[in-house]
């Protein structure tokens, strides 16, 4: 997937990073903790595949009886927030973050899991968290997006997503937004974006007047 000029080009008056594969490399501490949780819940692993980017509670609800989602959800948040091993910020991820005057992080995850891997992880957090205790419907929905730029008080058509995955981007294109795929979860190749790179250390952002302009 080639960085195309149009998108060099273009300034966005914010930057909208997904979380987990995008940000930081969570990849070993949630592959542990849904393992567990699968033997727990007697789920097939293979009931889980392609689920990265969605909220836990529509995860479970594919898999479980109605009745038994809440305690499901409580167990999988209990497992996630004591499994914080291995967290680590990607390449470039720091850097991005500090450079873009308006940042929001969008993530499929809990506020308190939210904040404990953006701890784990080190991350410079922005001020504007938004996560699946802020919406009622999450990725492939446009709903988180929309409240992050609602929240930096900036119109969705001048907003660009960074994701990693399917359902992310998406939700960034039902939005009007932007988008920019990175290789955290899925290859390139199966990422539909506006432009792709193999991780934020391949690209740079710059704030100024005009926006925030991003460069390979």
């Amino acid at each position: 997937m080639p960085f195309p000029p149009a998108l060099k080009d273009r300034f966005f008056d914010a930057v909208l990073f997904d979380m987990d594969g995008t940000l930081i490399d969570s990849t070993p501490a949630v592959a542990r903790s849904w393992a567990t949780w699968a033997v727990e819940h007697d789920v097939a692993p293979r009931a889980l595949v392609n689920s990265h980017g969605r909220p836990a509670v529509e995860i479970i609800a594919d898999v479980l009886p109605a009745g038994r989602v809440p305690a499901a959800l409580d167990r999988i948040v209990a497992l996630e927030l004591a499994d914080t091993d291995g967290v680590v910020p990607l390449p470039g991820a720091v850097e991005a973050l500090r450079a873009c005057s308006r940042a929001a992080i969008v993530t499929s995850c809990t506020r308190a899991l939210a904040r404990a891997r953006i701890a784990a992880a080190g991350l410079p957090a922005p001020a504007v968290v938004v996560t699946a205790d802020d919406v009622t419907a999450g990725k492939p929905d446009p709903e988180p997006f929309l409240l992050a730029a609602e929240h930096l008080q900036v119109v969705a058509a001048r907003c660009l997503v960074v994701e990693d995955a399917p359902a992310g981007l998406a939700a960034a294109r039902a939005a009007g937004m932007a988008t920019l795929a990175v290789a955290g979860t899925h290859a390139l190749a199966d990422l539909d974006a506006d432009a792709g790179v193999p991780d934020l250390s391949h690209v740079r952002f710059a704030s100024g007047p005009t926006g925030i302009r991003v460069a390979a």
